[in-house]
């Protein structure tokens, strides 16, 4: 193989990586969509303008958002969820209790990290554990975020 050749593989081989890291950003509606098929529409009695909202203010719907916190945890995805209690970095002591691998969540896939967001709420008693949520969403009246997005 000539120098052109192995220059021209290396780059494509570089090119596919980058496009497997990139980030992926949803749109509200595309969201509203994926959460509604995933049963967090009223989710532990939780409005499914709620989880738009909550993950508006959390990662504004990127999938490989990262926050690293004061006490050297990470928060993870679309719902930022934390690596010292819910997910596992590597072969940190941390609980995961949703027995993911954090990376998992960073993904354009979000069944794990809604899997992962409905433990949450159920384990935690609501949506509290956002402060995102908390802050912007709470006790507000959320239909519209969900508007003109062809979901019941």
């Amino acid at each position: 193989m000539g120098l052109r050749m192995r220059v021209a593989a290396i780059l494509a081989l570089v090119g596919c990586l980058a496009t497997v890291t990139e980030s992926k950003v949803y749109t509200r509606c595309k969201l509203a969509k994926i959460f509604s098929r995933a049963g967090l529409d009223n989710y532990e009695g939780f409005s499914l303008g709620n989880w738009i909202c909550m993950a508006y203010y959390e990662s504004h719907y990127n999938t490989t958002a990262q926050t690293v916190l004061e006490d050297g945890s990470i928060d993870y995805g679309i719902f930022q969820i934390n690596s010292f209690t819910w997910c596992r970095r590597a072969k940190t002591q941390e609980k995961n209790h949703c027995h993911v691998a954090c990376s998992a969540l960073l993904t354009d896939d979000l069944t794990d990290a809604i899997i992962c967001a409905k433990k949450i709420v159920k384990d935690t008693q609501g949506m509290n554990y956002w402060q995102g949520w908390k802050k912007h969403c709470e006790g507000k009246e959320l239909s519209e975020w969900k508007k003109g997005c062809e979901v019941s």
